[in-house]
């Protein structure tokens, strides 16, 4: 999944991790799947996340910017690393698109091609939920000089569902034909609707806070959200696992959108994207 990265800012070419050591991550077990991301201090620990979300967050683009051969959703490698004295956290995306340069071989060009997509946007009825209340401990005094937190997210999926947690309250939790989110800002939430849904999703709302709401879907519709989320992540499904997409209409995903003031168009846009001309299946040595 695409995680703590999307919170940095790419700022200096050139930078690179004292040490990094990259292992392919064990295998899921039976029922569930964990991954995080811990950035504290010089340290870096990324657990089970594949080739693509740390492609996307190197380069800081969307899932669905990204093209290139379908296993680099499904290979999954954790990465121990070490800040080199007086780097930064905001330097994270240009050590890690060295790191897939010098050890994955990875080379690629962009281009712009035109996508259909969902816009999700307010309906004209007005936002039907309220902004979530503020994090005390997120609030400061005005004369304290900001210094960077630690970074720590994690998430954990399987047959029952998926949940996330971004850390300082915010998380959502899609299980039991539901998805409750706290704290989620949209930008964020867009990310993780596209990862759902048969297309990318783009936000279009213009909200910069973040909400406590709830969905409600049919078992039909919540069962082919979880394939399309598996089939995002690489993972390979049996026939008759897919063919329970075709019973799903979608409806009580854009019902409960419209409860909160929200709604999804369908549009073509023209976006760019970063096309792997070649790429290692696996990394150099340690």
């Amino acid at each position: 999944m695409k995680l703590a990265f999307l919170l940095l800012s790419s700022v200096a070419f050139g930078q690179t991790f004292e040490v990094a050591s990259i292992r392919p991550s064990a295998g899921p077990g039976a029922e569930r799947m964990a991954v995080g991301v811990h950035i504290d201090g010089a340290r870096i620990s990324c657990t089970s996340l594949s080739l693509r979300d740390y492609i996307t967050s190197a380069y800081q683009v969307k899932l669905y910017q990204v093209v290139g051969p379908d296993w680099i959703g499904g290979e999954r490698f954790d990465v121990q690393a070490t800040l080199p004295p007086g780097a930064t956290q905001e330097q994270v995306p240009d050590m890690l698109k060295a790191l897939l340069a010098d050890r994955f071989g990875m080379k690629f060009h962009r281009e712009t091609r035109d996508f259909p997509v969902y816009a999700l946007m307010v309906a004209k009825g007005g936002l039907k939920m309220k902004e979530s209340a503020p994090d005390p401990a997120d609030q400061g005094d005005p004369g304290d000089k900001p210094k960077a937190a630690p970074v720590n997210v994690s998430g954990s999926g399987g047959r029952g569902g998926v949940h996330i947690e971004y850390g300082h309250g915010s998380f959502f939790t899609m299980a039991d034909n539901k998805f409750i989110a706290r704290k989620l800002p949209m930008a964020s939430f867009t990310e993780v609707l596209a990862r759902f849904e048969d297309r990318p999703v783009v936000n279009m709302t213009e909200l910069n806070g973040s909400y406590d709401f709830d969905l409600e879907f049919t078992p039909e519709d919540y069962m082919a959200m979880l394939i399309r989320s598996a089939l995002s992540a690489g993972v390979t499904l049996p026939p008759e696992a897919l063919r329970l997409l075709s019973g799903s209409s979608g409806d009580s995903l854009l019902n409960a959108l419209a409860r909160l003031g929200l709604k999804l168009e369908t549009r073509k846009a023209p976006l760019e994207v970063l096309v792997i001309d070649r790429i290692e299946k696996a990394p150099t040595e340690n």
